[in-house]
């Protein structure tokens, strides 16, 4: 183990080895302070971000974070690096990564480039360079990285934000889910996945569901994907059953442990892979998985240790995550960054950098990612906050963001955006639904020529039928 030296006004700052630096590098957040990582000053937080610039990117290769014969996020990590796609940067210190970022985003097409490096990079590579930029670092490179996914729409083409349309009811009502979908499709949302998390987990209920979405999807011939949140399991028995499901959803994270609390092996999700790309429901691509990840769900089921019996910072941990999604090939990615609550950001300030950081991390991995821009009623933070996030996301080419009606979820009782606060993001911004949602918005009259959402009379439209039984 290296241990690293900073000196800052005559004081040397001592950090015992790669976990131990990336912890204290780390901006203030709650969740490291609770798992005792978390630098005790600024300025020993200034000295560890100095320290991380000079470490080669090459030491992220030979000192794991995690142990490597313990953890097979670790092993599927180093087993799976492309060293050739590497060697544009295998050369460079975390400082030298950052320059070489900010140079490639400032060129006129960078994104050929970015998705050439993502194999060669790892996680704990992005993690360190994240933990020394500013926010608009992170924003620049953020956009420059152009990634995309399809199934029946497609996902993160540059100038277009999709968005889930997340129709939950505390008690699964038809009727319920059916009004709030009308609700997010007369306002241009969907274009992502229309996704439920179930009040129950009961087979039977999420196989209603789905029968439920995808009955809505035929009846208006909407080029929409549909999602039942449950528990991978249950989606691979309703698969084997004959079920309409579109796409497979499973949160992750980023050791083997915290995948182990999700009831989850890396197995098991190339199952439920392999499960739903093998019925073909797709129209315009084959990414088949739904997964969300959050900032400090290993330290929330206490498997986030690494080497030494250290704790590892939950930004890392974080991006470990996506290593674990890369693997799937999804179609969607999302990080619920302020749900899990106070304990782990905050307020507004972290929920805010959080947010800029997985996206920052998750596109650099190569993966189509979205927010859920949230936060739950108990955390210093406020819509306000939620307006900050959404516009700085925007701007920094997020593939989706997570909408509710009224920006209230009802059942899972934390606040997210609204459908209107879509609809804001797209027009001050000039972005527009998925291409191939658009046609239909605009073949039903919803939206016009420039995809801007347009007023619609209930009387005379086909959705009218949404408002009743179903």
């Amino acid at each position: 183990m290296t241990v690293y030296r900073q000196q800052i006004a005559g004081v040397t700052y001592e950090f015992q080895g790669l976990v131990d630096l990336l912890a204290k590098a780390s901006p203030r957040r709650s969740g490291d302070e609770l798992a005792g990582c978390a630098a005790h000053s600024d300025a020993e937080r200034a000295a560890a971000q100095w320290a991380l610039a000079d470490v080669p990117l090459s030491a992220f290769l030979t000192e794991a974070i995690v142990p490597y014969d313990t953890d097979e996020v670790t092993r599927l990590i180093i087993d799976s690096h492309d060293a050739d796609a590497c060697a544009p940067v295998a050369h460079l210190t975390v400082g030298g990564f950052r320059d070489h970022l900010l140079t490639v985003a400032a060129q006129p097409d960078p994104a050929p480039a970015l998705r050439a490096l993502a194999p060669g990079l790892t996680p704990e590579m992005v993690a360190a360079v994240s933990k020394i930029m500013r926010n608009q670092d992170l924003i620049a490179v953020s956009r420059a990285a152009t990634v995309t996914s399809a199934f029946r729409t497609t996902i993160g083409l540059p100038g277009r934000l999709s968005t889930r349309l997340q129709p939950n009811h505390p008690l699964d009502d038809p009727h319920g889910v059916a009004a709030a979908v009308l609700d997010g499709l007369l306002m241009g949302c969907g274009d992502a996945v229309v996704g439920i998390n179930p009040a129950s987990d009961s087979p039977r209920a999420v196989g209603d569901l789905l029968r439920l979405l995808d009955d809505i999807r035929q009846r208006f011939s909407i080029p929409v994907q549909s999602c039942v949140l449950t528990h991978i399991t249950t989606t691979i028995d309703l698969v084997a059953q004959g079920a309409p499901v579109d796409l497979v959803f499973q949160s992750v994270a980023g050791t083997e442990g915290a995948n182990r609390g999700f009831g989850v092996d890396l197995a098991l999700l190339r199952e439920g892979n392999e499960a739903a790309r093998a019925l073909r429901r797709g129209t315009v691509g084959e990414n088949v998985m739904y997964l969300e990840t959050g900032q400090g769900s290993a330290l929330s089921s206490g498997t986030h240790l690494g080497a030494g019996g250290r704790p590892v910072d939950q930004q890392t941990l974080e991006a470990r995550a996506y290593a674990v999604a890369r693997e799937l090939d999804p179609l969607l990615v999302n990080t619920v960054v302020g749900f899990i609550g106070p304990e782990y950001l905050y307020d507004g300030k972290q929920i805010i950098r959080a947010g800029l950081e997985d996206q920052f991390c998750g596109k650099l991995l190569g993966l189509p990612m979205g927010v859920d821009v949230c936060y739950t009623n108990h955390a210093e933070a406020d819509q306000d906050d939620m307006d900050t996030l959404l516009t700085l996301l925007g701007v920094a080419g997020t593939a989706f963001v997570i909408t509710v009606p009224g920006a209230d979820d009802v059942m899972l009782g934390y606040q997210s955006l609204s459908f209107h606060d879509a609809l804001y993001a797209r027009e001050v911004m000039g972005l527009r639904p998925s291409p191939e949602f658009e046609e239909w918005l605009r073949a039903q009259g919803l939206a016009d020529d420039s995809g801007r959402i347009l007023p619609v009379d209930m009387a005379a439209s086909p959705l009218r039928a949404l408002g009743g039984a179903l």
